[in-house]
């Protein structure tokens, strides 16, 4: 079964959290309790296990966004999998405001 991959709350004062480096990269085998990615907070910097066995088959956020805990930023999952519905159901992220010319 797919497994969502959501920003873990690290603190109970955390409401968002940057991700540092993803440990693995999409289509590679990840063991539960292996080292999936690094979590950036203001207080620490940790690394976020894999919460089941299959391929690490989708990133929905990549290193470097900070994004909202329990946003889906992964999917985990086999390799025969339909994960289509966890695409869905990714947050866009806000659009970038647009640049200020001056004449």
């Amino acid at each position: 079964m797919a497994t969502e991959v959501v920003m873990p709350k690290l603190g109970l004062t955390m409401e968002r959290g940057t991700i540092g480096v993803w440990l693995k990269a999409e289509g590679e085998t990840v063991q539960r309790g292996e080292p999936l990615l690094e979590v950036v907070t203001d207080k620490v910097t940790m690394e976020v296990e894999a919460q089941s066995d299959g391929i690490l088959r989708r990133i929905f956020v990549e290193a470097g966004a900070e994004v909202d805990v329990a946003t889906p930023i992964g999917v985990i999952a086999t390799a025969d999998e339909d994960i289509s519905g966890f695409e869905t159901a990714v947050p866009m992220p806000d659009a970038a405001p647009a640049a200020c010319e001056r004449p």
